[in-house]
């Protein structure tokens, strides 16, 4: 209890500006007592700015300055507390060192500032810091993270702190500037146009963060390539060792030729993959850099810093490499295979004869073949689909010659088929979709769902799945005058992009990729969507309304 006793007495009579025994104590006019050059030099620094002596703690403001006299009665119980060996100052005040930013209020040995007050503008420890809390006109103050760049946001003209900000001229002022350099220009609180940009980071945030998720996508799928690229040119070099024993020795010495080909452009195929993956990779981490600036820079609370630093850090680098970058199983190194089988059978002069063809498959293995991307490259993949009137709904009239569908109000008379559908108004194509396939669809009214499909999709209503899209047999777009929607397995996503009233539709059955296009001067894609197609597709119309009509075309 002694112990304790002692500790109040030694708090009472130090001085809260340096926090150490008071020195040559003096009070003021409040009552409140300093080191008599702890309160001039707090004076001194106030008369600089503001030309007002304040008391540090409880900011009574004295005019004019108060005469200062020493409190003999105060000196002589601090020389009585010195001589019990306590004047040393308490030991767990922490010091602001060189790369922390000190009380402005302390003299002597600074304390670290725990906050900076963007309206004195000053920083302040712990102790110093209270009458922001006690003092109802400093409660309104803006307090931050201490900072040492608070004299940034005092205008050097007016020695005014800068809480507006001139949109015409990109910088921050003070109230006095819009009287004058500023007059006429477009002003605004600086916390107002920090609210914009504010808006304006959180955008690009999310657009890197969205480039950081297809990115690392990117590479997942790259690293399955790697390993789709091995496993295809090793079992091509498996295979084609197999048949080349068979043969005679000429033969043996054109398998070792086979095998060194494969490998040397498996190699190359896989550092080709690789080299784009570490680019990306690379990306990604230079992204992620950039969206931790952006939080850094999202988190600053001082609007003025946050202006400042913004033009430097909100820009955002174009992508030097695809944002849909589609890993399609290909051919690889089969052809190899299947050659080198059909030459095991045929003489040696057939053989030589072969040889070229032999050694242009490996050459030809195109790893990263992307879909098309111009309409002259789609329409290499153009082709010619009818409709099947056995799976037409009894509303549907086919004409054009079983290219175009009209929903009709009466109901057709087509005779009963298992392949009919009795439930939605849709229809199937003749044709089986396989390989790589372009065909458009022209439609009117209100709308129309351009669909491929299972042949096994269920065709009565009472199913409650034969619609197409609302199951995992079918894969549709919807299109009408105002909007674009894809259902797959009763999943629905909205999509954006221009109206159009032709829709193309690409598919690549073995890689596995549907694509929706809105066609008109241009061709902007839709929807994609990257699956393992299990059975052949069928192209597939659905119409709601009727006078509803569309129509497969070629493209031409």
């Amino acid at each position: 209890m002694a112990q304790k006793g002692v500790q109040l007495d030694r708090e009472t009579f130090s001085c809260s500006i340096c926090l150490d025994l008071l020195k040559d104590p003096v009070t003021i006019l409040c009552g409140h007592s300093y080191c008599m050059n702890c309160i001039k030099s707090f004076w001194h620094k106030e008369e600089e700015k503001k030309k007002i002596h304040s008391c540090p703690e409880c900011r009574k403001s004295f005019i004019p300055r108060p005469v200062l006299v020493k409190n003999t009665m105060l000196a002589a119980l601090v020389e009585q507390l010195k001589k019990t060996g306590l004047q040393a100052a308490p030991a767990d005040h922490c010091y602001a060192g060189p790369e922390d930013v000190a009380c402005d209020v302390c003299t002597g040995r600074k304390l670290k500032a725990i906050k900076s007050c963007l309206s004195c503008p000053a920083s302040y420890c712990e102790k110093h810091l209270q009458p922001h809390y006690d003092a109802a006109p400093l409660k309104k103050h803006k307090l931050v993270a201490p900072s040492k760049k608070l004299q940034e946001n005092i205008c050097s003209r007016h020695d005014e702190v800068m809480k507006i900000f001139c949109r015409t001229d990109q910088q921050s002022i003070c109230y006095l500037c819009t009287m004058d350099e500023h007059k006429g220009h477009e002003t605004v609180p600086a916390a107002a146009e920090r609210t914009e940009k504010q808006k304006e980071l959180e955008v690009r945030r999310l657009n890197i963060q969205q480039r950081i998720q297809e990115r690392e996508k990117d590479v997942k799928l790259l690293q399955q390539e790697v390993e789709a690229i091995n496993g295809s040119a090793d079992k091509a070099v498996e295979d084609s060792e197999k048949m080349f024993t068979e043969l005679i020795r000429l033969i043996q010495k054109r398998s070792s030729d086979v095998k060194q080909q494969v490998r040397s452009q498996q190699e190359t195929e896989v550092s080709r993959v690789k080299e784009l993956q570490e680019k990306l990779e690379q990306e990604i981490a230079e992204l992620k850099r950039k969206d931790g600036e952006l939080e850094q820079l999202s988190n600053t609370e001082d609007h003025n810093q946050f202006l400042h630093n913004y033009p430097s850090l909100s820009a955002l680098s174009e992508s030097t490499h695809s944002s849909n970058i589609n890993i399609r199983p290909l051919k690889y190194f089969e052809d190899v295979t299947a050659a080198v089988s059909e030459t095991r059978d045929k003489l040696q002069d057939i053989l030589r004869e072969e040889w070229t063809k032999i050694s242009l498959t490996v050459t030809e293995v195109d790893v990263l073949l992307s879909p098309p991307k111009t309409r002259v490259e789609f329409l290499k993949y153009s082709c010619e689909i009818t409709l099947d009137p056995n799976t037409a709904h009894r509303r549907l009239l086919l004409s054009e010659g079983n290219r175009k569908v009209t929903l009709m109000e009466p109901t057709k008379s087509y005779f009963d088929h298992p392949d009919r559908f009795t439930g939605w108004c849709q229809v199937l194509s003749r044709e089986t979709l396989s390989g790589r396939c372009y065909w458009e669809v022209e439609w009117s009214g209100e709308g129309v769902y351009a669909a491929v499909a299972y042949k096994n999709i269920s065709r009565a209503w009472d199913s409650g799945e034969c619609a197409f899209g609302f199951n995992d047999k079918s894969w549709s777009l919807h299109c009408d005058t105002n909007s674009y929607e894809f259902f797959n397995n009763n999943v629905h996503t909205d999509l954006s992009g221009p109206r159009s009233s032709r829709v193309g539709v690409y598919l690549d059955h073995r890689a596995g990729i549907l694509s929706f296009y809105s066609v008109s001067e241009t061709m902007t894609l839709l929807h994609r969507v990257q699956t393992t197609f299990t059975q052949p597709l069928y192209a597939g119309l659905r119409l709601d309304f009727y006078g509803d009509s569309a129509e497969l075309n070629k493209p031409k």
